[in-house]
């Protein structure tokens, strides 16, 4: 609305600003300006800036400063539709608002009502706060102890750790002695070489001069065997040779004979020949007996030479083991014994880890059975968690229904109070519309002085609900009179108003006769305003002559209609105009009559009764409530109480499950790498026990092979049966 929203020939703006320039010269606004302007620049989104001479600031700030001077939308003092309604039908709180208005306290109590709520805001943060607290104080104390079981174990590790320094630098002192002694003993070792070297060399210089001449010697001795093979050979044709000469003379003597004796007996000549088959017979077994013999005399020859082989062998070694003692007696030695201290090391080692292996599958155990112990309590904490879960769900359930049923209780019992507020209020504004100021009135406040008054003809009558305009205007001024009993009060109460120059006032006489009622019957929808009202009885003649043959119905038409059908009646509308056959009145009234006000008045009384048993029975409610309400916070606090501390238990039990649980789970893996260890180290002793007795073999060899040469007389005496027995072969 306040926007240029533009026209055909120019564009549309896209803010506007207003100014309010107020002077100050009276100081009525506390700004030390004697001219105040206030602007507003709104902005087509829907923002706004504010500034007070020139200077940007809050809403809040120009509401503070317009309110300090008592201007404000909202004063009391600006003139509105239903403001003088609204002050006229004002609760006491309101009331009090508008002198703390006019009074310029209001504004410090906004102020107030803003802090309170900036109070209650952080209230509730803070209660947020202190519940997140103690949250984190109730996560705190497991995390605590597991922070102290954390700096106990880094202490435990770093003494851990130290142990483990001083064993190798134990360890460190014990090797450098060790070696030092090996360095020594190597020392020893390294001259006994050199000797042992030297006399190796003297040795193999001795072996290579022997070798030279037997180098030397081996074409002769081949040239003398060969000469000797040579020979037997041509000894074995010699004699082959004789022996076939003389069997070749024996045969030619035989055929000789044979000639001379030509025409023998057959029976001779088979018997020779038997003969002759015998001789072959036996020179054949002679023949087998000597290849039997040749056999021997190769096993013989074969066996000898075995053994002469043998022999060489059984020489060498003998020289290698000499040569071996010699040159590695003092090694062997040293590596026997380091072997030998790396196997006692080995075995002392295998001790410390089989102990130290026992002791952790000890501990993975202890921590296993005390796991499993836990474990079942764990069980049983648990099951009593879920219950303590269930007693507090249903503690803080139930709190909440009392909660809830508490703060409808307030509600309640703020809305009965505030309508109990505003009905004695209203009561007491139609009691005050009821005070009169003229002569009815100063009869009333002179009861005690005028006999026979009775009171106000509304306050004694009673009206059914809405026909209290029509039984006014049935009764005209006679609604605002005064009863008394009879025609004397009546001429008392007259005098009283002459002689105190009081004024006028209309008096209903009672005590009269009621008169017959022969009225005509009324259509269904109407009713004799007469029956109605209800009055004392000393009234109801006076009442009955009021309203005679007075009909009440629902509009003018309706009266138009009964008053056409029925002259002698006279009807009234419900919103009290009356019509008769000579005689209407009516229209609008400025303002209700008293049996109205009266009307009012006891529906407000009725209405307040009410809203007071209302708030006394909310009140008692609200009240056992609130002591219900204690009970269930005490139960919810107990069973909070109790859930923390079972918490806290668990929290507990599961870090010395996890305790136990990582010392189990260390003490076997310390156990597998205790095995791991045992294994490798009963490895590596079997490798040292195998070397050391290789080494030790060797060293009994040398230690048992004498220190002289060996004796190769037997290797010659072999060397010569394998001769002797080649020679018998060759015979």
């Amino acid at each position: 609305d306040v926007i240029f929203a533009g026209t055909s020939g120019r564009p549309p703006l896209g803010r506007a600003e207003v100014q309010l320039t107020i002077d100050n010269s009276d100081g009525a606004l506390p700004i030390d300006y004697s001219e105040v302007t206030i602007s507003r620049t709104m902005f087509r989104s829907g923002g706004s800036e504010y500034a007070i001479n020139g200077n940007h600031c809050r809403l809040l700030d120009v509401q503070e400063l317009l309110s300090d001077s008592g201007i404000g939308r909202e004063m009391h003092v600006i003139v509105g539709q239903g403001q003088l309604d609204t002050i006229l039908h004002a609760t006491p709180e309101d009331r009090r608002g508008f002198i703390e208005e006019a009074a310029g306290v209001l504004k410090h109590r906004k102020r107030k009502e803003k802090a309170l709520r900036k109070l209650d805001a952080t209230d509730g943060n803070l209660t947020r706060l202190n519940d997140l607290l103690s949250e984190i104080r109730r996560q705190l104390k497991p995390l605590g102890r597991q922070a102290e079981v954390a700096r106990r174990a880094a202490a435990i590790q770093a003494d851990v750790r130290d142990a483990r320094a001083r064993l190798l630098a134990d360890d460190l002192v014990t090797s450098r002695g060790a070696l030092e002694q090996e360095l020594a003993d190597e020392t020893i070792l390294v001259e006994r070489r050199r000797e042992v070297e030297a006399a190796v060399a003297e040795t193999q210089q001795a072996e290579a001069a022997v070798e030279a001449a037997l180098r030397e010697d081996l074409p002769a001795l081949a040239k003398a065997q060969e000469v000797w093979f040579g020979l037997s050979g041509l000894r074995e044709r010699i004699r082959g040779t004789q022996s076939l000469a003389a069997e070749r003379v024996r045969n030619a003597a035989g055929t000789t004979d044979l000639e001379f004796e030509s025409g023998r007996d057959p029976e001779t000549l088979e018997a020779e020949a038997g003969r002759v088959r015998e001789q072959e017979h036996a020179i054949a077994a002679e023949v087998d007996h000597q290849r039997g013999l040749l056999d021997q005399a190769v096993a013989d020859r074969r066996g000898a030479e075995d053994a002469a082989a043998e022999e060489d062998r059984r020489v060498a070694g003998l020289q290698r083991a000499a040569a071996d003692r010699r040159e590695g007696l003092a090694r062997l030695h040293g590596q026997v014994n380091a072997l030998k201290s790396r196997a006692a090391a080995a075995d002392d080692e295998l001790g410390r880890l089989g102990l130290a292996r026992e002791e952790a599958l000890a501990r993975a155990e202890r921590a296993q059975r005390d796991f499993t112990a836990l474990e079942t309590r764990v069980a049983g904490l648990d099951a009593g968690e879920e219950g303590l879960d269930a007693e507090h769900e249903a503690a803080l359930n139930a709190l909440e229904d009392i909660d809830e049923q508490l703060t409808a209780a307030k509600d309640g019992a703020l809305q009965a109070d505030r309508d109990r507020a505003s009905l004695a209020a209203r009561r007491e504004a139609l009691e005050i519309g009821l005070a009169r100021k003229d002569g009815a009135g100063a009869l009333l406040a002179a009861s005690d002085r005028v006999a026979g008054l009775l009171g106000s003809l509304a306050a004694l009558l009673s009206v059914r609900s809405g026909f209290e305009a029509a039984v006014a205007g049935a009764l005209g001024n006679a609604a605002d009179a005064v009863a008394v009993s009879d025609a004397d009060a009546a001429i008392g109460a007259i005098r009283h108003l002459r002689g105190d120059d009081l004024g006028r006032a209309g008096l209903i006489v009672g005590g009269g006769p009621a008169g017959e009622r022969d009225w005509p019957a009324l259509p269904s929808h109407v009713t004799y305003a007469l029956d109605v009202v209800e009055a004392p009885a000393e009234l109801q003649g006076a009442l009955g002559r009021l309203l005679h043959k007075v009909a009440v119905v629902d509009d003018l038409p309706s009266a138009k209609a009964l008053v056409a059908e029925m002259p002698d009646v006279t009807a009234v509308t419900r919103e009290g105009d009356v019509l008769g056959a000579h005689f209407a009145w009516g229209g609008s009234s400025a303002q209700p009559s008293l049996i109205e006000i009266q009307a009012a008045v006891d529906e407000a009384t009725e209405q307040l009764a009410a809203a007071v048993a209302t708030s006394e029975r909310l009140a008692f409610e609200t009240s056992g409530l609130e002591a219900a309400r204690l009970e269930a916070q005490k139960r919810v606090d107990v069973a909070l109480a109790r859930l923390h501390e079972s918490d806290a238990t668990l929290a507990a039990v599961a870090e010395e499950l996890g305790h136990y649980g990582s010392q189990a789970r260390s003490a076997r893996a310390e156990a597998d790498r205790l095995a791991k260890a045992v294994a490798e180290a009963e490895e590596a002793r079997t490798r040292d026990l195998a070397g050391l007795a290789d080494l030790e073999a060797r060293l009994h060899t040398a230690e048992d092979a004498p220190d002289e040469e060996p004796d190769t007389s037997e290797r010659e005496r072999l060397a010569e049966a394998a001769r002797a027995a080649r020679q018998a072969e060759m015979d």
